[in-house]
């Protein structure tokens, strides 16, 4: 069964509209009693990865599921792809433009606080763009017992 199916557009390098659709995330999360902690993890990954598409692609989606135990996120880009997923992986590293850092995004911490959010990560990526695949197991203490 599924209880939510939701579809984003992500547009390049819209600073003004950047996390649009992880707050919408964060909303409906709310809306639906989870846990304080269970939101917290799954509104960070949403929001570095839609951040990620902002200002390193041409443009993508993201699509938002629940499904029984999990929620899925994947979020897909527009080229130009990543060329190294593991020096991407790097804390720290960053390939983001002048104008993103500007906009005081870009400080290479994405991935990491992503992989410290999730249950599961699959990433693929080539010039075409890159696919992220997310899931967070839903358990009891998920769900938040103030119903």
């Amino acid at each position: 069964m599924i209880a939510v199916d939701k579809r984003y557009d992500i547009i390049p390098n819209d600073f003004n509209f950047a996390g649009r659709a992880s707050s919408d995330i964060k909303r409906t999360l709310k809306s639906m009693h989870f846990s304080r902690e269970f939101i917290k993890r799954v509104s960070v990954a949403a929001y570095e990865a839609e951040i990620n598409i902002v200002i390193h692609s041409r443009g993508g989606k993201a699509a938002f599921k629940i499904c029984e135990d999990a929620l899925y996120l994947e979020f897909v880009d527009i080229g130009p792809g990543i060329p190294d997923i593991q020096l991407a992986l790097t804390p720290g590293y960053s390939t983001a433009s002048e104008e993103s850092r500007l906009n005081g995004f870009g400080a290479g911490m994405g991935f990491s606080n992503i992989l410290k959010s999730v249950d599961k990560m699959d990433i693929l990526s080539d010039p075409n763009g890159t696919v992220l695949k997310l899931k967070f197991n839903i358990t009891e203490a998920d769900r938040d017992e103030n119903r």
